[in-house]
């Protein structure tokens, strides 16, 4: 049993940081909270409805970023992020250089993703926070890799998606400097 008896809500403008040591279940949380795993028991909604049943809508509402960047190597940025948008929020080619520019790859738009280094990588897979989209972000240690001027900058992003209505639930061991006026924070590691 990884956690139990959790009760808690995300409304517009807040950040949920879920904390706790290495195994507390954070990432475990996180996929549940995103629909790729089921909980044993109790409920996820998503609107006051069970999220099993809304599936098109949690991916038309959800941006997920994953631990892992996420992209395809043999593909540019550029590529990876048109794939990555064409379901749900499809993204102009002039939208996705912008995206890239603002999150310090502009340049690197039709470089092979392999041939970029891990911190650029993450990059690539963050610029989707650059575009528009879903306004409920899930992130998963969205600061690994990262120098701190990027860290500084996605810090700030993540605040301003706060301050204008949307909302962010990620998991880091980072400690950020700035929090939204709806900041919470649950420590898996006290819950356990």
């Amino acid at each position: 049993m990884l956690f139990e008896n959790l009760d808690l809500r995300l409304g517009a403008g807040e950040m949920l940081q879920v904390s706790g040591p290495n195994g507390s279940g954070k990432t475990s949380l996180l996929r549940l909270l995103a629909g790729l795993m089921q909980p044993t028991s109790g409920d996820i909604l998503l609107n006051g409805q069970p999220l099993a049943g809304q599936r098109s809508e949690l991916a038309r509402n959800l941006l997920w970023i994953g631990h892992a960047p996420g992209i395809k190597g043999l593909l540019s940025a550029e590529e990876n992020l048109a794939w990555l948008c064409a379901l749900h929020h499809p993204a102009t080619r002039s939208a996705i250089w912008q995206a890239l520019a603002a999150i310090g790859l502009k340049g690197f738009e039709d470089v092979p993703c392999h041939t970029l280094s891990a911190g650029q990588q993450r990059r690539v897979a963050l610029a989707r926070l650059y575009l528009d989209g879903p306004r409920l972000w899930v992130l998963d240690e969205p600061f690994t890799a990262l120098d701190k001027a990027a860290v500084a900058q996605l810090e700030q992003h993540l605040a301003a998606h706060c301050e204008a209505g949307g909302s962010v639930v990620l998991t880091t061991h980072h400690s950020l400097t700035l929090k939204p006026a709806g900041y919470r924070e649950l420590d898996l590691g006290r819950v356990a």
